[in-house]
């Protein structure tokens, strides 16, 4: 597995929700993942059910195994402010640009710069070892933006190293690059079953694939349980009512009598059969495109108790048994 794994999709697909739990999944067996979020709505800590993160590498859960989640809200001020003192030693200089808001400044009139910072963070502890040359965490987990950003959001280095041809800020533009155009990096996308999230999931590959970005997988999130099988959707098209209401009636739901129980019940129950063969039949037509995409092809459950710390601990079990650890 790529030591930085990177999370976008559409919005409304559960990308912060995959990326959590694809972080706990490569924590077992005491491995340390850290978990990155880059777009300051806090997530993480709603799903691991704790209080907001600050701007440090704090541990938020154990895996299975004893391995250890990490968890690091990036803010671009914050980070600027540790570009600054890493590469021209401004102590106490870069606190007081910040109190005259010129690092606001900054990254407001250049918002390329914010997702130079942000990248640059996350690549930051791709590489850092610590005093015995090992490094700090066997995996990094980013929590990317949505699908139709994405590769400029992670092209943007390319475009800084053009620009700047020497100096610091060049050389630090190329060695993110480094890591996020090789076999250290892969680029999931999340979707979902249904034709828009689909598309714009075909769509940001292509441009990936353009970029010459390193993709790795597709994960079909909040499948729903297939209730009827092929077979069975075929009876429900050419059933007859009047059988539908005896067999209705023989398993004790109201008398045979028109009129009854039984037949009171035939509309309702062929209504929902034909809704649930539709909805069925559009998303065999989005499988079938995202199989053509030729990426690895994921699928996680709907959770019919809804999202919470237990469910997400149920997601990375799910992605372990599929091969995502």
């Amino acid at each position: 597995m790529s030591r930085l794994q990177v999370v976008s999709g559409k919005g409304g697909t559960g990308k912060t929700t995959v990326a959590a739990a694809l972080a706990l999944a490569l924590a077992t067996e005491g491995k340390r993942t850290l978990l990155v979020e880059v777009e300051g709505r806090q997530g993480i800590a709603q799903l691991f059910e704790t209080e907001a993160l600050p701007y440090e590498e704090r541990k938020i859960a154990v895996a299975p195994g004893g391995g250890e989640v990490y968890a690091l809200a990036i803010d671009p001020e914050l980070a600027l402010l540790d570009y600054l003192q890493m590469f021209y030693k401004l102590g106490g200089a870069g606190r007081a640009l910040k109190k005259l808001g010129a690092i606001d400044f900054a990254t407001t009139i250049a918002p390329g710069l914010r997702d130079v910072l942000l990248t640059g963070k996350a690549c930051e502890a791709v590489r850092r070892k610590d005093r015995s040359g090992r490094f700090a965490y066997d995996y990094v987990v980013m929590d990317a933006p949505p699908t139709g950003r994405i590769t400029r959001f992670l092209n943007v280095n390319d475009e800084v190293a053009g620009l700047a041809k020497i100096g610091p800020i060049h050389n630090q533009a190329q060695a993110v690059m480094r890591v996020l155009k090789s076999p250290e990096t892969a680029v999931h996308l999340v979707t979902l079953l249904e034709e828009m999230p689909v598309q714009e999931t075909a769509d940001g590959l292509a441009e990936l694939r353009a970029a010459r970005l390193p993709v790795g997988r597709v994960i079909v999130n909040m499948v729903r349980p297939q209730v009827l099988d092929a077979a069975d959707l075929e009876l429900v098209r050419t059933v007859e009512r009047s059988s539908v209401a005896q067999a209705l009636s023989v398993a004790g739901l109201g008398g045979a009598r028109r009129g009854g129980n039984a037949e009171k019940l035939v509309d309702p129950l062929l209504e929902q059969a034909a809704e649930y063969a539709e909805r069925y039949t559009l998303e065999q037509e989005q499988r079938a495109v995202l199989t053509e995409l030729g990426l690895p092809l994921h699928e996680l459950p709907l959770l019919a108790e809804g999202m919470d710390l237990a469910g997400l601990y149920e997601l990375a079990t799910e992605l372990r048994k599929q091969g995502l650890s």
